[in-house]
């Protein structure tokens, strides 16, 4: 793959994942600006606060939907036998979890990635993608917010791949994708640290 298809290749996997899926639903179920409403972000959380857990499911899906598409149709055709045989395949991930993030249609505003990662993610890393997931649920029912759970999944993909392969351009790509976790909840740790978090 040369330089230039690689370039305009990802360019079009951020503008997939710029597609705004909680804003459009939102929108669309209920006329409303979901910036202006709930937290103001567009991830299914909050879609769920606005419309209901029907559509917060739908969104989370399509959400998945836009990291492990890119990352699918990389695998299948440059005819990658592996995803650790080569380093493209983290592009076309990050590629969609910046577009998710920082939506050129929403002015670089957009969601805080964790659907859209572990849709990047699951193929890469399934192992550590199921226990992020299980770790998920446990903090969000044991201490009810959803936040604390994003931010400890974020966590753990890293952790179980480095323990499961060492170091390796999954375990550099599920770090990076957990600093962008962690920058997108810089306020919800804030609040989480004075205690006036909202409960999931």
């Amino acid at each position: 793959m040369n330089n230039v298809v690689l370039i305009v290749l990802l360019f079009f996997t951020y503008l997939w994942g710029s597609i705004p899926v909680g804003y459009l639903v939102v929108y669309r179920i209920a006329g409303k600006n979901i910036l202006e409403h709930g937290s103001g972000n567009i991830g299914s959380t909050n879609v769920g606060r606005i419309v209901g857990k029907k559509w917060s499911l739908f969104t989370q899906l399509l959400d998945m939907l836009k990291g492990l598409l890119p990352v699918a149709l990389f695998l299948v055709f440059s005819g990658q036998q592996h995803p650790r045989t080569g380093m493209y395949v983290y592009l076309f991930g990050l590629a969609a979890i910046l577009g998710h993030n920082f939506s050129i249609f929403l002015k670089f505003n957009g969601g805080k990635g964790v659907n859209t990662t572990l849709g990047a993610a699951v193929l890469l890393a399934p192992v550590a993608v199921f226990c992020a997931v299980a770790m998920f649920f446990v903090i969000k029912k044991v201490f009810k917010y959803v936040s604390l759970g994003s931010m400890m999944l974020g966590t753990i993909m890293p952790v179980v791949e480095y323990i499961q392969n060492g170091i390796s351009y999954t375990f550099y790509f599920l770090l990076l994708c957990l600093f962008l976790i962690l920058l997108r909840h810089r306020n919800n740790i804030r609040r989480l640290l004075n205690r006036s978090e909202n409960k999931a």
